[in-house]
């Protein structure tokens, strides 16, 4: 039976079988090949844990599960000890904890790849409500997933990445005509996103900006027939659950461990001198870098398939596209946003532009369902090519994923000159690369503390600062060294803190490998 679909302002011929519906996908390969697709991501999704700061979120989050109790000053370190500790990602790290408890590395990489995947596919389900062949949502949905790849990893900030999505998809749907009510959904999750991550924010600017775009759509409406105070009820009305869905999840936000103090805390972050200049995150994107050509990439393709589409974007469309670039092109860790902004759109103008072409109208044709037999064999070629293999793929990057984690720690992390210290419990406060602070925290903590560690927006500016100049050998650096009482520095070897401390006869190498050299005070 042959129905018709709407796709934006066209219509479609789509196929129908009797009894459509999850099993009748195994006869479908445009169905399979989104699973396909969604195979590909976790894949690549599920990779080794190296971020530096994985390792405190994880011994913070073993500290609350046996605790039952939310730290509210620093624990962890000598230098900032007692001050005050804003743990706005306190139920992420409880979550982290208990899988890596219960299942072990294997269990974190798998349940964040999930997470990872699932936003994307999230992505996909609102790209191809406007793209409905697989080709040009699922094209869309990859090179954004691949422009996000630098910030991929078991972290927080991917909870950040999921609630994103949903938040993007909902609003979208909304600013172009879809029904309030599917806007409340926001509030519960929003209650959950500022207990995970303080990446919260996002959600809220997202509705404030889909409430300025929805300005913009009236305003700059070619209605010529329609007065200004003709548009203004409508603009209102539509407005108005905007405006009390911001209400409610503002309303939210305090129902955290920190209560208020999580209103400033992501404007604190944002305004932070020493976040900006020395974490590779807040950098701006570096396009000499492989990494940072999915995101050209994708930048060039989203901007030159509306440029070049048939179908005009909405100004509020353009509004946030233009927020989300700027951001990130201000910031590393902002690019994922960009890409969850970007992806419908890109699906969606590149779908316009491609099938207003002749030779790509193949696109629109349904697809051919084998009948009988050959439908049975086309199921078992399906099952076979596009569900197994992918699957099996799967399975076998993530054994090998698991069996590489100690390795690749080893690898990254000064392991053997830890094992050094937990044998020299004597040597007194330590002086570390800033870089290690998280993993000493888990490996050390609590029988020793650290100088300094990712979290930096505890130390504060100056401290960072002051730290950083320390390792650079900068004059005045053993100020800070005496300040402390140090008496044991922990830093890599090639650097001009390790070759002033080789010199000075108050100081002696007690350890060395290729990553690490320790250093004694005499």
């Amino acid at each position: 039976m042959r129905e018709f679909e709407k796709v934006g302002d066209a219509v479609w011929p789509v196929t129908l079988h009797a009894g459509d519906g999850a099993w009748a996908a195994v006869f479908s390969t445009r169905r399979l090949l989104v699973f396909v697709l969604l195979a590909a991501i976790f894949t690549l999704t599920a990779g080794q844990i190296t971020d530096p700061d994985f390792w405190w979120h994880l011994r913070t989050g073993q500290l609350i599960f046996e605790t039952r109790a939310i730290p509210h000053a620093d624990i962890f370190s000598f230098t900032a000890q007692g001050r005050e500790w804003i743990t706005h990602e306190w139920l992420a790290e409880v979550l982290i904890y208990a899988v890596y408890k219960w299942t072990g590395w294997g269990g974190l990489v798998v349940s964040f790849s999930f997470v990872m995947t699932a936003a994307l596919w999230i992505a996909y389900r609102g790209a191809a409500r406007f793209a409905p062949h697989p080709y040009v949502a699922g094209a869309a949905v990859l090179i954004g997933a691949l422009a996000t790849a630098p910030m991929w990893g078991v972290r927080p900030q991917m909870i950040s990445f999921l609630f994103t999505s949903v938040y993007v998809v909902a609003l979208g749907n909304y600013a172009r005509g879809g029904r309030a009510k599917s806007l409340w959904r926001l509030v519960p999750l929003m209650l959950v996103w500022v207990n995970m991550h303080g990446g919260y924010a996002l959600g809220l600017a997202l509705i404030g900006l889909t409430g300025a775009g929805v300005v913009l759509d009236e305003l700059l409406e070619e209605k010529a027939e329609r007065r200004l105070s003709s548009r203004l009820r409508p603009l209102l009305l539509r407005l108005r659950p905007l405006l009390l869905l911001f209400a409610a999840c503002l309303s939210v936000v305090p129902l955290n461990p920190n209560g208020l103090r999580m209103f400033a805390y992501p404007f604190e972050t944002l305004n932070s001198h020493a976040m900006h200049a020395y974490i590779d995150e807040w950098f701006t994107p570096n396009f000499h870098l492989i990494i940072s050509q999915p995101f050209a990439l994708l930048v060039f393709a989203t901007f030159a398939a509306l440029a070049l589409s048939p179908k005009r974007a909405r100004p509020g469309e353009l509004l946030l596209l233009c927020v989300a670039a700027y951001a990130s092109l201000r910031a590393w860790r902002n690019i994922p946003f960009f890409a969850l902004v970007a992806i419908p759109l890109l699906a969606e103008h590149a779908w316009h532009l491609l099938t207003s072409r002749v030779w790509w109208r193949w696109l629109t044709v349904a697809e051919r369902r084998e009948t009988g037999g050959k439908a049975w064999v086309q199921a078992t070629l399906n099952v076979v090519l596009l569900m197994f293999i992918p699957i099996g793929l799967c399975a076998a990057n993530v054994a090998n994923v698991i069996a590489r984690q100690a390795t690749v720690e080893r690898e990254k992390y000064p392991a053997a000159a830890v094992e050094f210290l937990r044998a020299h419990p004597e040597s007194g406060a330590i002086y570390n690369e800033y870089g290690w602070g998280g993993y000493l925290i888990w490996k050390l903590y609590p029988q020793r503390e650290v100088y300094i560690d990712g979290r930096a927006d505890v130390y504060g500016d100056a401290f960072m600062e002051e730290a950083l100049s320390t390792m650079a050998g900068e004059r005045e650096w053993r100020a800070p060294l005496e300040r402390y009482d140090v008496r044991t520095v922990m830093i890599k070897p090639n650097t001009p803190l390790a070759s002033l401390l080789r010199q000075d006869t108050n100081w002696r190498s007690v350890y060395e490998d290729r990553q690490a050299v320790i250093f004694f005070k005499q």
